[in-house]
């Protein structure tokens, strides 16, 4: 992973490109951008693990910064300057695919692929759940996406 990156600095560019947005939309962008950077450029975007929580897959790190925040802003801790060209691209492609959806099309589309479905399993709508969607999970998923493109 170049220049030790975090899901604070993704979150932080996601937001000054995009603008302010509610906290759900931002989990699931920060998401998208990390499968899509899994596929595209071989590597995770940040270290932190991306767990499988009801409403869709969460960053706990993430979550307890914006904790009790419906729109989110800005991302303090976060330092948009750190991206690499690339890693700026890949979230950008993300951006233009999934930044005009809704939260709640994001989480309902989360919900129907497979490694959130997978980290969920034995796991019933409502209940909290705090397995990790893997990487290999996400990059087998989201490359064979690709292919049907």
């Amino acid at each position: 992973m170049g220049n030790n990156i975090n899901v604070f600095d993704v979150a932080a560019h996601i937001l000054q490109k995009h603008g302010s947005m509610t906290a759900m939309k931002l989990q699931k962008l920060v998401y998208y951008c990390q499968a899509w950077s899994l596929v595209w450029d071989e590597q995770p975007l940040f270290p932190e693990k991306i767990q499988a929580w009801a409403n869709g897959p969460v960053v706990y790190e993430l979550f307890d910064l914006h904790r009790g925040k419906f729109k989110v802003h800005s991302i303090r801790k976060g330092s948009p300057d750190k991206l690499n060209n690339t890693q700026k691209e890949t979230i950008f492609a993300v951006l233009k695919h999934y930044g005009d959806k809704s939260s709640q099309w994001l989480s309902d589309l989360a919900h129907m692929e497979k490694p959130w479905r997978e980290a969920r399993q034995g796991l019933s709508d409502n209940v909290r759940g705090h397995n990790e969607i893997t990487h290999a999970s996400m990059m087998e998923y989201y490359s064979g996406l690709q292919e049907d493109a």
